[in-house]
This record gives C-alpha cells, structure tokens and sequence, in this order.
C-alpha cells in the first residue's frame, strides 16, 4: 500500500515523573507528527518528523494547519475599521437610563433622543451645539441614538421642544425629592447667580451685579431650587438685572403654585428673603394671610446694620452670650414670632480680620507712590491727585476705610481706625433669623438648613465652570437661552448622581464627619484626606478627579472589527481596566455593546 496516502496529525506526548541521577523529577514533553493509515484492515500510525525542537507557537501552527485552520499573517487576520470612544458616553448614558431621565422629559420621540444626548454631551464634553454636533460623530453616542446627520435646525427643534415641557418635568423632579416622603423636612434651597452674553441682541440680556466678576457686560441671571442635599429640582432664568427678592417671589409661586407643594421652608440668603418679601410671602393674591398648611416657613440672616443694631443699647444680642458657646437664640420685640440664632465662628473671625489687613496694607501701597509724588511736586493740583487717587483707591474695595484729604500740593490719606474696629467687632458673627418654631427645627437645625446653601453654591461651580461650562451663553432668543440653562440644570441633576456613586473612585468624601457643634468649620474624613495626600486609594488604585475620571473611561473604545476573509464587522469592546469595571459597578450597570 502507498505510504502516501492516510491523514497526517500532531501527538504531543507528556512524560511525568522521571528522576535523574540527582534525585530530580522531571516532566519532558515531545511531539511528533504522524501517518495514520488503514493497512490489511487495520489503523496504523508512522512517525514522518519529530518536531520537539521547534518552539511551541510552530508546533501550534502546524497543528491548527493541519486540521484545516486557514493560516495568515498576524498582521492580516483582522482589521480595524473604525474605533470610537464608549465608556464616558456608556457611563453617562446609563445613570440617565437609572434615574428615568427619558422617561422624566417626555413621550418617546425624535426630539426626546436629540434632548436627552444633549443632556449627556453636556455632562461628557460640555461645548456649543455647533461642536457637539461634530462631537457626535466621533463617539458611539452619535452611532446608537442615530444622531449622525443631524442638522441645527433639528437641534434648535428639540430645545423648543424641551423648553416648553420645563414646567412638567421640574413638578416631577420636584415630586421626587421635595415631597413629603423623601423630603420630612419640607425644605428646600434657593440661591442665584448669573452669566455673561455674547452678543447684543437677547432680550434677557442687562446689566447689573456680575456674579462672575464681569463688569461692564450683559449678563443673564438665573435661580437654583435645590432639596436640602443640593439636588437641582428647577432652574429660573431672568434678566441681567433682576434682583435676588425679585427672584425669590418668583421660585416661591412656581413652588407653591405649579408644583403644588405646601407647608415648605425656604432657605436663601440674607440678601434674598427680605422683610418685605417676607411679609408677601405668605399673602394670598387677594390680600388674605395663608395660615396653617398652605403658610410658607423660611430661613435667613440678618445684615450687618441689623447685627449691629441688636448689640446697641444693651440690647438682646451681647458678646458675653458667645464667651463659652458658639451658638445661642434671642428674641427681639423687631422680629415678632421669629426665633433669632446668634452664632459665632472664631475661624472666620480670623480669616476676616487677616484678609482685612492685606487688603488695607495693600491699597495703602498702592497709593504710597502717588503721596510721594505729591510731595515731590510732580503731581499737583487738587482736581488731578483726586482724579489719580480715584483710580486705585477703589481697586480693594476699602475705600469706606480711610480718610482722603487733598489739597493742591498735599495729599494724606489715613485709616479710619475707629470704623475698622466697629466692623471687626462683629467678625464670625452672623444671625438667623426664622419663624419655624423650635419644636420643628432646633437652633442647631436652623444653622445646618442655613449652611446648606453652600451645596447650592457646588452646584453653580459645577454648573458654570467645574463640569457644564455654561457660560458665556451664545444664544440670542429667549426661549434658547432659557433652553440652554435647563440643560445645564438637567446635566446637573446627571453629574449630581454621578459624583455620588463615583465618589470610591474620586477625591470626593465619602463619608464626611458631622461636626458636633453646627457652627465649626466642615472638616474632611481621614480616608479622604489619606486619598488627597497620596493619590491612590487603600487599596492602591489612583484616585480621579471627576473630569479625569470621565476622560479615562473614554479609553473604553468600541471597535468595528473585520476579519479575514469576510465582509462584515463585528462589534468588540477594548479589554476595560479594573477602574473602568468598578465605575460602571458602582453605576450598577454591566457594560453595555451599545446604548439602544
């Protein structure tokens, strides 16, 4: 019979348990490749070569190429036709879906998709619509919620689309989480702020108190309405020029009137909650008094005429009540049926007083050089050193401070000590002021609710500048520019729930401490300092910032893959690292092939 026909294979062959002449075990391995064959009826092999010299890999090959295996070059098994970044977008786009946020904008429609992926681009790569656009391509958000070809117009569509549902989707967040089952306190957080234009046609756009210390410019403004934990529940958009109790009045009737929510404490500013706003606060369209449920509580402080007021004349604010605490209540026959919370934080008390000094130090350098001038008789005449005086007196904003005298050839310039030590008389001191009755709220309470506000004012940093880079605002209608903010609002309310479950991963405090006394400064927890100061976690793992954390999860790429021989693609995720696992772990989501 013809040694050539029969099939030919590899045999590995593993021998264990030898031992040599040194007492050692060994385990030797061979391969061999061999002829089977059929010979007067019965199956016979034949050794053709003995390949245990060659390396494994060769061995591999020859194997898998003689069981059929079409071999070709590493290079040109498969081909990469396209690679996009996916874990950021993934990540986002899967607490939306956690958090009902499609369901929360309205019915399902094209629109909707456009409203919810501009949320998300918010939230992943805040810029302008125009760049989103072509951010859209780029990504696998783009390819799964078919945005590729989008036009502006299409976009502009959905933000008309979004602004008109604003006043449905803010009832429903403010349901979540100011009723009265997530929220038994009945309180809510309201501040505002404001943002410059680009442009000169928007009818929202004035000029007043820039906020982001943009003088000179159109600004819009905008009111935040937080819960107590800094969750935004609605957003506010007003002209440039509109003043915080005018803001305040407004936010009051959408809570009280659209969202439908009674018996709420509001917390805001001393510049915002007024006595006149106060005392419309609870007054009916028609002039009547709401009494019971429908009354609205609220919490503030007092300004600084009034702290003084209260300390003159022996009155019923003294120093000697803060010698051994930081914290006690007065009344005041000024504020009838109001409980008043003095408190006193000598941290801020130094800060202030330091910060004082170098400001006065420094515009008295500033105006050293003009006194030597005048001295020199380089500059004279009491029109021109008032005029150069002017020009920098004002710069620190201390000017109420000193005592300018001018002649034609002189110029002194003193501090008025007396002023200086009346308003730092009243350094880390602040009051509260609020009806809510002690058996609701007690005087610690009242100072949490009050400093709670700072979440509000995260909430404007994460807004305008941190995550969401709101400003400046490019739009020129209205009802786009209202659009924009509530956007951001949403993006917010997004990255709100997004910094919590990442805070493992982040420099966040996981678990900041509960001061004892409300009025001591917040301090962080030893892990987060721990985190800060070594830049891993306990474990080893390098802790983010937010924005990091996003930008490394867009190494995730999603891979359209081809292999050789065939036409069509395959889908195939990047291998994830462990920080990219435990952040969708800790979003509770598997990672996703594509978002639909």
């Amino acid at each position: 019979m013809a040694r050539t026909t029969g099939k030919v294979h590899v045999v590995r062959v593993t021998k264990s348990g030898y031992v040599d002449r040194q007492g050692r075990r060994r385990d030797y391995s061979s391969a061999y490749l061999r002829r089977t064959y059929r010979e007067d009826g019965k199956v016979k092999n034949e050794t053709v070569a003995n390949l245990s010299a060659l390396p494994a890999h060769v061995i591999d090959l020859i194997d898998a190429g003689l069981k059929g295996t079409a071999l070709v070059p590493a290079g040109e098994a498969l081909t990469i036709t396209r690679s996009v970044p996916h874990g950021h977008v993934a990540a986002v786009w899967a607490m939306a879906g956690k958090l009902g946020m499609p369901g929360l904008l309205g019915p399902a429609c094209r629109e909707r998709d456009l409203a919810a992926a501009l949320i998300v681009s918010r939230v992943v790569a805040p810029g302008s619509k125009l760049s989103t656009l072509t951010w859209w391509a780029d990504t696998s958000l783009g390819r799964d919620l078919g945005l590729t070809g989008v036009s502006t117009d299409q976009v502009y569509a959905a933000m008309d689309w979004l602004a008109g549902r604003q006043d449905a989707i803010e009832a429903k967040l403010a349901a979540r989480h100011l009723g009265a089952e997530a929220n038994p306190g009945r309180m809510a957080l309201f501040d505002l702020s404001s943002s410059w234009l680009e442009g000169s046609h928007c009818p929202l756009a004035a000029r007043g108190y820039s906020r982001d210390g943009k003088k000179g410019r159109a600004q819009i403004e905008y009111g935040l309405l937080t819960d107590p934990a800094g969750r935004p529940v609605a957003v506010r958009v007003f002209p440039g020029n509109t003043g915080d109790p005018a803001a305040f009045t407004e936010i009051v009737k959408v809570t009280r009137d659209k969202f439908g929510l009674a018996s709420m404490i509001m917390v805001g500013d001393r510049g915002m909650i007024t006595s006149a706003r106060i005392e419309a606060l609870n007054t009916a369209a028609d002039g009547t008094t709401l009494e019971g449920e429908d009354a609205y509580g609220w919490i503030t402080a007092l300004r600084a005429p009034a702290i003084r007021k209260l300390m003159a004349d022996d009155g019923p604010l003294q120093l000697s009540l803060l010698d051994q605490q930081d914290l006690a209540e007065i009344t005041s026959p000024d504020y009838p049926g109001e409980r008043l919370v003095a408190c006193r934080n000598p941290v801020l008390a130094a800060e202030r007083a330091r910060k004082r000094e170098d400001l006065l130090s420094a515009t008295e350098k500033l105006i050293a050089p003009l006194i030597a001038r005048v001295a020199a008789g380089r500059l004279t005449g009491a029109d021109q050193i008032g005029v150069e005086v002017g020009k920098v007196i004002g710069k620190y904003k201390t000017a109420k401070h000193f005592d300018v005298t001018i002649t034609d050839t002189s110029l002194a310039v003193t501090r008025k000590q007396a002023q200086i030590e009346e308003e730092a008389a009243l350094d880390g001191f602040y009051v509260l002021r609020t009806p809510v009755p002690a058996s609701q709220l007690d005087a610690p309470g009242v100072v949490t609710a009050y400093k709670n506000l700072k979440h509000v004012e995260r909430d404007f940093r994460h807004i305008k500048s941190d995550d969401l880079d709101l400003r400046p605002v490019f739009h020129r209608l209205e009802e786009r520019v209202k659009a924009h903010v509530l956007i951001c609002m949403l993006a917010c309310y997004l990255t709100w729930h997004l910094r919590k479950a990442w805070a493992p991963l982040t420099f966040t405090d996981e678990q900041p401490p509960q001061p004892a006394n409300p009025v001591a400064p917040a301090r962080r927890s030893p892990a987060a300092q721990a985190k800060a100061s070594r830049q891993h976690d306990e474990h080893g793992h390098p802790c983010h910032s937010f924005r990091s954390l996003l930008s490394h999860l867009a190494t995730l790429t999603r891979n359209d893959v081809r292999f050789a021989g065939t036409t069509a693609t395959v889908l195939i995720l990047a291998d994830p690292t462990s920080t990219q696992r435990q952040a969708f772990d800790l979003i509770g989501t598997a990672i996703p092939m594509t978002l639909k």
